[in-house]
């Protein structure tokens, strides 16, 4: 059956470009969840709808249109942090409510929901083209060498910002590519899992990791490695019971979380024991 499954191009284009996306989010979630902007990703995919909506409207590409305006909403969200000085979950509400609201009126424009759009908006992996492919491994390559050139600053300004900023290290312009970075993924995750479920795959694989993980390193490649194999089998699931891939993707995700959840928990208690008996 798995011989079968793996013969179909667009399967295989749906597993690349999945695989590539997964490994994008999972990195830069880690990143996101320790800076407390997870949510980003929720806010983004509102926003989302916004070019969706405008790509059906002028009967273009949903995924050039979807790019310019979360770019923009993304920077909007950091000028708002940082002219207003108010929290980011609150600039992210701000941005996520207005996007989504958007959204909704020019599809409402466009004609109201059509397949194409629940497409969009509950993921359709298999029906991903070359052209998505080719972003997913440009969005990659571009993150590989993001990550070689600035690993250090990055990881300084991570967990402490004023200490990295301390040191010299252009916190604001790394934030900003952290986000540049996030906007291009989550509009080439909507395929993937949806654009309601997009924040999931940027929260749920870091999280794993970091219940798991020692090093920063290790929180990295592990949530990297849960993100892709939450890909492979949720795509192989959905084909076998015939079910919607992006919401197997994410359910699979949760499974691994509640299973290092309860490793963690295992091994902090067999830890206790030991302690108490010595």
């Amino acid at each position: 059956m798995i011989s079968e499954f793996l013969s179909y191009g667009f399967v295989q284009r749906g597993l690349l470009a999945g695989s590539l996306v997964a490994l994008v989010c999972a990195v830069l979630g880690v990143f996101l969840v320790l800076k407390r902007l997870s949510l980003i990703g929720d806010g983004l995919s509102h926003v989302c709808l916004t070019g969706v909506a405008l790509g059906l409207l002028t009967q273009t590409s949903p995924l050039y249109m979807s790019v310019p305006v979360v770019l923009l909403s993304s920077l909007g969200i950091l000028k708002i942090m940082d002219k207003i000085k108010i929290y980011g979950d609150a600039a992210i509400g701000i941005v996520s409510a207005g996007g989504l609201a958007l959204g909704i009126l020019i599809t409402a424009l466009a004609g109201g929901f059509n397949a194409d759009l629940f497409g969009f908006l509950f993921g359709s992996i298999l029906s991903v083209g070359r052209v998505e492919v080719f972003w997913c491994a440009a969005l990659w390559t571009a993150l590989l060498l993001f990550l070689l050139l600035f690993y250090r600053d990055l990881l300084a300004a991570s967990f402490d910002e004023a200490f990295a900023h301390t040191r010299g290290i252009a916190v604001k312009r790394l934030n900003a590519c952290l986000i540049v970075f996030t906007s291009v993924a989550v509009v080439l995750a909507f395929k993937v899992v949806g654009i309601f479920l997009i924040s999931a795959f940027l929260i749920l694989p870091p999280v794993t990791a970091l219940l798991l993980a020692r090093t920063f390193k290790q929180v990295l490649c592990l949530s990297a490695a849960v993100a892709l194999v939450s890909v492979w089998s949720g795509v192989f699931l959905s084909f076998v019971f015939n079910i919607p891939s992006g919401a197997t993707i994410i359910l699979v995700n949760i499974f691994f979380l509640l299973a290092a959840y309860l490793f963690s928990r295992l091994g902090h208690f067999l830890k206790s024991g030991e302690e108490n008996a010595d």
